[in-house]
């Protein structure tokens, strides 16, 4: 049952109007204050004494033991995002009337696994141990068993809550250890006397939601050779009332290695759990990451649920609470990379995000400094171009690149003037060639390709600075990696606002440049902007790839002439089986369509839509639902705001 009630409050009321008053003119932000404006011309004309009741269905008499927790008290107030993400959960999160369906359905499954739920208890607070064991009594999903281990707790209520338990529910069974051993030996007691085919794991103060199990299951009657499942995720707040949503990623190594974001719920095959020898000890605070990481190296059966089916505790001591809660755990966190690194025979060095804990970004020791060409196509803008160049030999450190120059049917003398400059400054590793053709992008860059030397090949706008001098570097440390095809930036406008942080599929019709718009500051949704992560694709702007990547897909497709090219590119590498990359600390300035202007004649319009056409024609499974983005996310803007139905 999901219940919210909205007071109208002044405080509430004031902050909203200047919300409104702030975003007025933001275009990002302008359908969120549209939405703000909807509520708040929907409280300005509610009776003080009157409640909006966005969802209510009543209880059904239970039982006191046997009802499911109130997860959503009614509060005087609530924060903006909370009323966003509430009415999210008002259209999406399963009704009472929802789940008796679905129940009715479990029994026609053919296939129904039992489910072990292993759960770690320690001196857990009353309140919030019953709750989680509720949250499991009360699964749809009947075929589970819930495993705990109370590790030695000193407060006596705890193991009089759980014998009384284990007396009414032959499900529930309980291991009292002798000692205290910390969370990875109390998981692994529970895993000991768990007989499910599949475990998944629940903290001793968190809950599932009570579809949780159900949602597995049917994923499994889908995909019975799925090795690992997780679902997203939100938080739940010392007053139940829910917040933080995190919508997830289809399953994404890269991503993975760069923080730990499968989380809650997760399902596993409980035979490779107890192959790799379960929780270690020595990795407490983060033995779920590490687990994950030795699991994910003996299967790529892995799926995601992209439902809400896990609510994570906020309290003072939680791990959800923030970063300060639990310290050690990024440390346990940093061993842990480094020795599936080792593992892996990866030679590299983990290191933290500044400021942001939990964030890691790994520098990959390159094994060989091969030749890198830096491929630019131009056309006159000489200032553009020569800044460009400018900031390539006098910032780069990688010791073998040369730079291939397109010339585009340059016109202006002082852009003759400034190639010929380079060709006496840089003779051995500036050369440029002319190719004076109708703007064709990728007849351009399939012919720079021809000419350049390098076994990488860097295509780089000429509207283009470099601001961090071992950018190079960081695209070969990946671009070396056998199973990476394109490797991006992080562009910023010369304002330092946010251009590109990769490319999600499907936002404005086709695609969008990732939390564009967004200060250079922002760590992004969840974390995005400031990590390594897989996304579909990146900007041919700045893009590296091995020259084999290239051939193998067959270069940029020349009937795509204007734009998309980049996307399709990216697309095939990916149909290829090579995953691709953003990476956050190759940093460039991009001043973006200054060369060739703009699409805003009818020939280029015309143009546009028609490839457009081609790329949807191509790939339109992936348009309708990026794997590095998540369904619940918008289709309208690149700022990861949740998907509401008008």
């Amino acid at each position: 049952m999901f219940k919210q009630t909205i007071s109208r409050s002044k405080k509430a009321l004031s902050l909203i109007k200047k919300l409104l008053i702030t975003w007025k003119n933001n275009g990002w932000q302008q359908a969120l204050a549209k939405t703000f404006r909807k509520l708040y011309l929907k409280l300005e004309n509610t009776p003080p004494t009157t409640e909006i009741v966005v969802v209510e269905e009543p209880q059904v008499n239970k039982p006191p033991s046997e009802t499911a927790p109130e997860i959503n008290q009614p509060l005087p107030e609530k924060k903006p995002w909370d009323i966003i993400y509430h009415q999210w959960l008002s259209q999406n999160f399963p009704r009472e009337a929802d789940l008796k369906k679905l129940a009715e359905t479990v029994e026609i499954f053919p296939y129904k696994p039992v489910i072990s739920v292993i759960m770690p208890v320690y001196n857990t607070r009353e309140r919030y141990l019953i709750e989680a064991i509720e949250s499991v009594r009360n699964q749809i999903y009947p075929y589970w068993e819930l495993c705990i281990a109370d590790d030695a707790s000193t407060e006596p209520h705890v193991k009089e809550i759980l014998k009384d338990y284990a007396a009414k529910d032959v499900r529930i069974k309980v291991v009292f250890r002798k000692e205290n051993g910390h969370i990875s030996r109390a998981s692994n007691s529970a895993l000991e006397i768990a007989t499910g085919e599949f475990i998944s794991l629940l903290d001793h103060d968190d809950l599932l939601t009570p579809d949780a199990l159900y949602e597995v299951a049917l994923l499994l009657n889908r995909h019975p050779e799925a090795d690992m499942i997780y679902s997203d995720e939100d938080k739940i707040e010392e007053d139940n009332n829910l917040t933080a949503p995190f919508f997830k990623p289809d399953w994404c190594p890269d991503s993975f290695l760069s923080r730990m974001y499968s989380g809650h719920l997760g399902t596993y095959r409980r035979v490779i759990a107890s192959e790799i020898g379960g929780f270690r000890v020595g990795y407490e605070g983060s033995q779920d990451y590490d687990f994950v990481l030795r699991f994910t190296e003996k299967t790529d059966k892995i799926f995601h649920i992209p439902k809400i089916l896990y609510h994570w505790r906020i309290h003072s001591v939680s791990a959800a609470s923030g970063t300060e809660a639990k310290p050690y755990a990024y440390q346990a966190a940093k061993k842990a990379l480094t020795d599936a690194l080792e593992r892996r025979g990866e030679k590299g060095i983990v290191t933290d995000v500044p400021i942001y804990w939990g964030h890691y970004v790994i520098r990959y020791e390159i094994t060989e400094y091969k030749k890198v060409s830096i491929i630019i196509p131009t056309r006159d803008l000489s200032e553009i171009l020569n800044a460009c160049l400018e900031s390539i030999f006098t910032k780069s450190q990688y010791p073998n690149y040369e730079v291939i120059l397109i010339d585009n049917g340059s016109k202006e003398e002082a852009t003759a003037q400034v190639i010929a400059d380079w060709k006496a400054k840089e003779p051995d590793r500036f050369r440029c060639y002319p190719l004076d053709i109708p703007f064709n992008y990728s007849k351009i860059n399939n012919y720079a390709v021809s000419k350049a030397q390098g076994n990488y090949l860097l295509f780089l706008n000429n509207d283009t600075e470099v601001i961090t001098p071992d950018w190079i570097e960081a695209m070969v440390e990946q671009a070396q990696r056998a199973g990476i095809g394109a490797v991006g930036a992080l562009l910023l406008y010369p304002d330092n606002i946010i251009q590109h942080a990769g490319v999600i599929l499907g936002v404005g019709g086709i695609a969008a440049h990732s939390h564009q718009y967004l200060p250079s500051t922002s760590p992004g949704y969840f974390g995005h902007v400031i990590s390594i992560s897989n996304v579909s694709a990146v900007t041919a702007a700045c893009l590296m790839c091995r020259r084999e990547v290239f051939e193998s897909v067959g270069g940029f497709d020349e009937e795509l002439a204007l734009a998309y090219n980049d996307v399709d590119f990216c697309l095939k590498i990916l149909a290829k089986g090579y995953r691709n990359i953003y990476l956050p600390h190759v940093v460039l300035y991009h001043h973006e369509s200054k060369s060739r202007g703009y699409e805003d004649t009818p020939e280029k319009l015309e143009r546009l839509a028609k490839e457009a056409a081609i790329v949807k024609s191509r790939w339109q499974k992936l348009i309708d639902n990026d794997p590095c983005y998540n369904p619940n996310l918008t289709r309208s803007r690149a700022d990861y705001s949740l998907r509401i139905a008008e």
